[in-house]
């Protein structure tokens, strides 16, 4: 198989991993060999300097070029990768001008010396038509160009057609690429050009057309027309090029290889609008393309989209040479004239491609982050010691463990906790401090640090003989617990105070003496305040533990926060006439966060979808209510189709209808 370049507009570098076949690996290396490419063009890298890694970098068997923007973050960018084994440039340049300087350099490439130049620079005259200078022109890193033997790469990124504020730097950018492709291909060199351009170049190159030219009011002649569109089909064999050509664009220069090759095809698309779900009903566009110079025609076996591949809303699209070619009457290898002299002869490998003295100074295995640096799965290959300080830390923590053990087997044995102790300590330490503070309870706020607190407490040390109290209530957990009804049965909260260690408190005689001040006048000893704790008061609706239930009496009033006990065990309060309905309550929280039903499509009687209206205007933040089916390959709203129909309802006009309704 001859070799291979692939081009691919990925919307994000990383952007294809979240995709198969590429997840499982999530490797450069296994993508560029499942494209099975030899050279591999991306568009829209969307990254910068700071945000290059290893993986992308040190790609085992490959070498890269990088071009990315100075100024915008996450936009643009293009990077072209070469399989070592195949092929090596011989020059490296970035951007189209030759503005801008090698790495480590303040010489412009156009300025460098003729044997390091690529060359075709656009002149001042071919300048004086741009309406955006060079440094700008460049600065968006859209371009990288290498050259091999046999020609020269163009990787590039077109601006697209947004508004009309970026009309001259678009057309200025495609202006500058023809000139310099013209200017090389007059010095006698072959160039391959390839990318997303941003331009389908005739009707049957994009699914809306015939919509596009009705919504603008164009004919298919001046569709074709616009000047970006005119300016490529001046640049292509074959290209509609209506009326008298443009000076200096007389010849046709280049060959649009996937069409040659499938010259009557239709919806051989590479873009779809996500937004819309255009993918599935192939209502696209074809804006990336591979172009050959006319002196490649007979270069190549083999061209075509790989729709089938997701990761962006773009596809791949490739272009395979032949093994064997022909230059000025003479048969090579294809490796012979995609390396350089002394690398290969007659095919065969006369040297191998070193990573250190091969590269050339754009590529990114000389950014000085990655320079004489190793692959990652070298790193690993080999254990690494440990150093001084790290041996240092081991040696304390095993010390550490050890000291641990010994003091739990051989020192003081930790008491084991027991909850009815426990509480009837708390109870105790609880009362004092009730009793330490006699002024009245009602009218007086707690002071911060008397707080109660739920917090749990530190583990005492294994020398420490004290047991240590642990929370015991929880509360209300959730929402939900809010609408649970609470049983009123003495015989439960018997069992819970049981569980709590609350009724051992209150037997054992753990309170210790128990003065309430002036406002406990209707307690005469601790045992009614046992009695009182026991009771399933509402001062407690989660069953409080002795603590809270103290706290309480302490914040609010004795007299104010318990009444007088009835029959049944059951505790009166004055708010015995207000009965809520738990299970209305719940229905109605339920219609307060259930998501309204989605109506059904006139079409199909599926389940809408909900989108944002984003496009400026005075519809813009409105919801609405569409089909759910991907749009067709027309590109409008079809009748009794499979593919998207006309349903459209704005959120605000649906729910006011189903509030009639109800």
């Amino acid at each position: 198989m001859g070799l291979r370049i692939t081009t691919w507009n990925v919307n994000g570098i990383r952007n294809p991993f979240g995709y198969q076949p590429w997840r499982d690996k999530r490797s450069y290396a296994v993508m560029f060999d499942i494209l099975q490419a030899d050279i591999v063009v991306f568009q829209e890298t969307k990254i910068q300097r700071k945000d290059l890694s290893d993986d992308m970098v040190l790609v085992p068997g490959w070498d890269c070029y990088f071009s990315l923007p100075r100024h915008k973050k996450g936009y643009s960018g293009v990077v072209v990768y070469t399989r070592q084994s195949i092929c090596a440039p011989v020059r490296a340049e970035e951007g189209i001008t030759g503005i801008l300087c090698p790495p480590n350099s303040s010489t412009n490439f156009s300025n460098l010396p003729k044997e390091e130049q690529i060359g075709g620079y656009p002149t001042p005259s071919q300048f004086a038509s741009s309406a955006v200078d060079a440094t700008t022109l460049d600065s968006e890193g859209r371009c990288v160009i290498l050259e091999f033997p046999a020609f020269v790469l163009f990787g590039v990124y077109s601006p697209a057609n947004r508004d009309e504020t970026r009309d001259d730097f678009r057309l200025s950018f495609l202006d500058m690429l023809d000139a310099r492709i013209r200017n090389l291909i007059a010095m006698g060199k072959r160039v391959f050009l390839t990318g997303d351009l941003n331009i389908s170049r005739e009707e049957l190159d994009a699914a809306n057309a015939e919509a596009s030219m009705r919504k603008q009011g164009l004919t298919g002649r001046e569709f074709v027309s616009t000047p970006a569109r005119r300016l490529f089909n001046h640049l292509l064999e074959g290209g509609k090029v209506f009326g008298e050509k443009d000076e200096g664009r007389e010849e046709p220069v280049m060959w649009d290889i996937c069409r040659a090759f499938h010259p009557e095809r239709k919806g051989m698309f590479t873009c779809w609008e996500q937004k819309v779900n255009a993918r599935p009903g192939n209502c696209g566009a074809r804006i990336d393309y591979v172009l050959c110079s006319l002196a490649m025609k007979d270069w190549f076996l083999e061209s075509d989209i790989q729709e089938g591949l997701m990761g962006s809303d773009h596809c791949p699209v490739y272009a395979v040479m032949k093994d064997m070619i022909h230059i000025d009457g003479e048969e090579w290898d294809i490796r012979d004239v995609m390396n350089p002299p002394g690398m290969f002869s007659s095919g065969e490998r006369l040297r191998q491609y070193s990573t250190t003295n091969d590269p050339l100074p754009l590529s990114g295995r000389l950014i000085p982050e990655f320079f004489g640096r190793r692959n990652i799965r070298d790193m690993f290959a080999r254990k690494p010691s440990l150093q001084q300080s790290q041996s240092t830390d081991a040696t304390n923590k095993d010390a550490g463990i050890s000291d641990a053990k010994e003091s739990v087997n051989g020192g003081s044995a930790i008491e084991p906790f027991s909850t009815s102790a426990v509480s009837a300590q708390m109870l105790s330490a609880t009362v004092s401090v009730i009793s330490s503070n006699p002024p009245s309870l009602a009218g007086t706020k707690r002071p911060m640090n008397e707080a109660p607190t739920n917090k749990t407490l530190k583990r005492a040390k294994s020398g420490s003989s004290a047991p240590v109290p642990t929370a015991i209530g929880k509360g209300q957990q959730s929402l939900k617990g809010f609408f649970k009804p609470t049983s009123n049965t003495a015989s439960n909260y018997s069992n819970n105070t049981e569980d709590q260690g609350v009724s051992e408190a209150n037997t054992s005689g753990g309170t210790g003496d128990l003065d309430l001040g002036p406002a406990a006048g209707t307690l005469d000893d601790r045992h009614d305040l046992a009695s009182l704790i026991e009771t399933n008061s509402p001062l407690s609706p989660g069953h409080r533990t002795a603590y809270e239930t103290i706290a309480c009496f302490r914040s609010n009033g004795l007299q104010s926060a318990c009444r007088s006990p009835t029959a049944g065990g059951r505790v009166s309060t004055d708010n015995d006439d207000t009965v809520h309905d738990p299970i209305q309550s719940k229905e109605s929280w339920s219609k307060l966060f259930t998501k309204p039903a989605a109506p059904r499509c006139e079409g199909h009687d599926e389940p809408c979808i909900t989108l944002l209206t984003k496009k400026p205007g005075m519809n813009m933040g409105r919801s609405f209510w569409m089909c759910p089916r991907p749009l067709g390959p027309s590109g409008a709203k079809e009748k009794n189709t499979q593919w998207r129909c006309q349903t459209f309802i704005w959120c605000s006009d649906w729910n006011s209808s189903a509030a009639n309704d109800g």
